[in-house]
């Protein structure tokens, strides 16, 4: 009977270290999944953030181009208007000076009505 029992014993030994192997494996498996889980998600998150990242780049790239033609326009505008403003000054500026200096001079008060 002792070698009945000895040999059922090592039998459930024997049981016991396939089942550890088992569960062994199915830890591993589960770790690489969770990993390749992992991973897999950082990729779409990059492969998001990229998309993302180019699609506002492109909207500001279309939305900053008007702006830049309104502001050179806004600038032509400014500029040949300061040119205008300085040609009049130019040709009347001392005949304006000259009212202005005679107004100042040649002042005739009134008293109010």
């Amino acid at each position: 009977m002792s070698a009945q029992n000895s040999a059922g014993i090592q039998t459930l030994l024997d049981a016991e270290r396939e089942a550890q192997k088992i569960v062994q494996k199915a830890r591993e498996y589960r770790t690489k999944r969770v990993k390749d889980a992992r991973n897999e998600a950082q990729k779409e998150i990059e492969e998001y953030r990229k998309e993302k990242d180019d699609e506002f780049k492109k909207f500001e790239k279309e939305h900053t181009s008007g702006n830049k033609k309104a502001e050179e326009d806004a600038n032509k505008e400014a500029e040949a208007k300061v040119i205008e403003i300085q040609d009049i000054g130019k040709k009347s500026g001392n005949k304006v000076i000259e009212q202005l200096l005679s107004a100042v001079t040649n002042a005739k008060p009134e008293p109010p009505r």
